[in-house]
């Protein structure tokens, strides 16, 4: 638990800010606050990548755990933006990212989607060709 220390810190504080960007509190953030707080969120996230990507596993039992972690990340990630693909489309308004288009093709949900999916795969080609 002490050598994952640093990444609960990272995550707790990235699922914070995060949390920020909802508003939760109901006011108005003026544009400079705004800007900060993006530039906070790039940060601790690039914080966070480094410990996903730098960790390593001592023994077969941590790298099963990291994979199941990794896995069950993916698809609760996958399954999130599924259930916002739905309810998007039920309601008629896929995401749209420019104004005016409402067919869903410029979707983010969709884009962030198809790269997960994409990401996994060439990830598994990447590792299968390399071991």
């Amino acid at each position: 638990m002490k050598h994952n220390m640093k990444e609960i810190i990272a995550s707790i504080a990235f699922i914070i800010l995060l949390a920020a960007f909802l508003d939760p509190f109901g006011r108005y953030m003026p544009s400079e606050a705004a800007m900060m707080q993006m530039l906070a969120l790039l940060v601790i996230f690039a914080v966070f990548a480094v410990f996903v990507w730098k960790e390593k596993a001592r023994d077969e039992r941590e790298a099963l755990h990291a994979l199941l972690a990794g896995r069950i990340a993916f698809l609760v990630g996958a399954g999130v933006l599924v259930i916002g693909v739905i309810v998007q489309s039920l309601d008629h308004a896929v995401d749209p990212v420019r104004a005016g288009v409402s067919n869903g093709v410029d979707s983010w949900l969709v884009h962030a989607l198809g790269a997960m999916i994409l990401a996994k795969m060439l990830g598994r080609i990447y590792a299968q060709r390399r071991q």
